[in-house]
């Protein structure tokens, strides 16, 4: 059986963000969340837990352990768990990170199309924004260093893999991050929720030769559906360990028990599962482009190497919103452009991760509103 083939009568009986935000007649495909079934093995040590009374607070360092054997296994990547916190997710510690690392009016640079929290990251933070934007969906290194050398940069916020295009940097571009970075003393901030889901394709900024001065963010939530189980991680390169240990309780007893246990116990037992997801992204990625060209062939996109979103271009369809179109025309809900770039007005973005289904009533709905 398929993971993503879970019932839209099922579906519709959550009352997560994504299947109670809006009209229940709207097809819903913007937050990311997956529509799957719990992991079997986290559904077990959850109820094992609950049947224990085992509801108190988080001590052993479960979740570090597992990261670290995870990112061993999966990248090559040598870390060590006990320079690693929790948090209660990612953008609350990179909000922490960043205030640690400035001053209020200092400069925080990231490349919009940008996840919409980010800015407020920078705003939280009583920094500046430096908008930095991708070129032709890739980071724009000579503009990069420009903003480092003229903008007062102290921190650059990088989102990897990037959300909503679903980028994966490469190594030879990370490295030129950190040259950069190092070289203006700008400390780098990797937001890498989303890296499981691209397996060893992803290269983690702390593997590439600088690295050692920067932070990774990272949770398992994004690659096995585990939102409503707050806890992430904050990863420091060698150099700045003392950094993380600096950040107060507010940061690291933020984490709740069941989330800790549930990530770890994700990452431990749930790779082939993981291994499966990946296959059916894929999939889903190849229907979805030919779903346009059958149905809406003004369309077109190219699937993105990282992520299970699609970062969709609608400005052949002539239509002046075309998000606010699809949603009261076709019954269709996507995450409209300009939230991720004001500038973004023709674009959405669609979230794969749901069954073929799923995908065919969307693009029907979609050109039938056409």
């Amino acid at each position: 059986m398929r993971i993503f083939d879970v019932p839209l009568e099922e579906l519709r009986r959550r009352r997560s963000i994504k299947w109670s935000r809006f009209e229940p007649d709207v097809l819903p495909m913007f937050v990311a969340e997956m529509d799957v079934h719990l992991l079997p093995a986290v559904q077990e040590r959850l109820n094992q837990m609950l049947a224990d009374g085992d509801t108190g607070y988080p001590e052993q360092p479960e979740y570090q352990e597992a990261y670290a054997d995870f990112a061993a296994e999966t990248w090559g990547l040598r870390l060590d768990p006990g320079s690693f916190r929790v948090g209660c997710d990612t953008m609350a510690p990179i909000r922490e990170l960043t205030a640690a690392l400035t001053e209020p009016g200092d400069g925080v640079a990231f490349n919009p199309p940008i996840y919409p929290p980010f800015r407020w990251v920078v705003r939280a933070a009583g920094c500046r924004p430096v908008e930095v934007p991708l070129k032709d969906g890739r980071l724009d290194l000579e503009a990069l260093e420009q903003a480092f050398a003229t903008e007062q940069v102290k921190v650059y916020l990088l989102c990897s893999p990037h959300n909503p295009n679903g980028t994966l940097h490469t190594q030879q571009e990370l490295t030129r991050v950190m040259e950069l970075a190092n070289r203006h003393g700008v400390a780098v901030i990797s937001d890498e929720i989303h890296a499981p889901l691209s397996g060893g394709r992803h290269t983690p900024i702390l593997m590439v030769p600088g690295g050692e001065r920067a932070f990774m963010v990272v949770s398992s939530s994004k690659a096995f559906n585990l939102a409503a189980l707050k806890a992430g991680l904050i990863v420091p390169g060698a150099a700045v360990v003392e950094v993380v240990a600096g950040l107060g309780p507010q940061v690291h007893e933020a984490a709740s028990y069941f989330g800790v246990t549930a990530n770890a116990t994700a990452l431990r037992h749930g790779r082939d599962w993981l291994a499966q997801l990946r296959e059916e992204i894929e999939e889903n990625k190849a229907h979805f482009v030919a779903e346009l060209a059958a149905r809406l062939p003004q369309l077109t996109w190219t699937p993105s190497e990282g992520t299970y979103l699609a970062w969709l271009d609608c400005t052949p369809l002539g239509l002046e919103h075309p998000g606010q179109h699809f949603h009261e025309q076709a019954r269709v809900r996507f995450n409209f452009g300009q939230d991720f770039d004001p500038r973004a007005t023709q674009h959405v973005r669609v979230n794969l991760a749901t069954s073929k289904e799923l995908i065919s009533e969307a693009v029907r709905r979609m050109a039938d509103s056409i």
